[in-house]
């Protein structure tokens, strides 16, 4: 019950209008015309699961049960950290944390957006989390979430856009 209850608020925090994101900090895309012919077929996960450099952001999505509400439709921005960013927690932290659903799955969707936000139209300012907490960007010196520099963006999927990170962002 109480894994079914966490599911579908997640799931209604993510059908949540990106209209206040997209209006004052970024365009999403049209799914019509060039963007739509130039859209991927895989969605975020598997998107991120070929790389292979997000496996543990996978493990993560697993354990945390969020791997199902991210291959659905979105449209999703998810700002991914490499498996080197969690290389930087403590392993028997990051061990605890993969124990934790609550705590991950409140971690993991304050990496995500729900809209999609392609590189070239973030604006400075807070951008909405699925998590609740807003993200704050700054574009001067290239785009940093929380002062984490994004170090490659725009890896598109079925259902959104994936921009690289290389440290795991903590809400309050």
């Amino acid at each position: 019950m109480l894994k079914t209850l966490k599911v579908i608020t997640v799931a209604a925090a993510l059908s949540v209008s990106a209209s206040a994101f997209a209006d004052g900090h970024a365009k999403t895309a049209d799914h019509k015309g060039a963007d739509h012919k130039q859209m991927a077929k895989k969605d975020i996960v598997d998107t991120a699961v070929a790389a292979g450099s997000f496996k543990t952001l996978a493990a993560a999505l697993g354990a945390a049960g969020l791997v199902e509400t991210l291959k659905g439709k979105g449209p999703f921005t998810v700002f991914a950290p490499t498996d080197e960013a969690f290389a930087k927690i403590p392993k028997a932290d990051l061990d605890a944390l993969l124990k934790d659903k609550a705590k991950l799955t409140s971690i993991l969707t304050y990496h995500v957006v729900p809209a999609k936000v392609y590189a070239k139209d973030v604006k400075a300012g807070d951008a909405p989390t699925v998590n609740g907490q807003p993200l704050k960007i700054t574009t001067e010196g290239g785009v940093m979430v929380n002062g984490v520099k994004v170090i490659k963006t725009d890896i598109k999927a079925s259902n959104g856009v994936i921009h690289v990170i290389d440290t795991v962002l903590m809400p309050k």
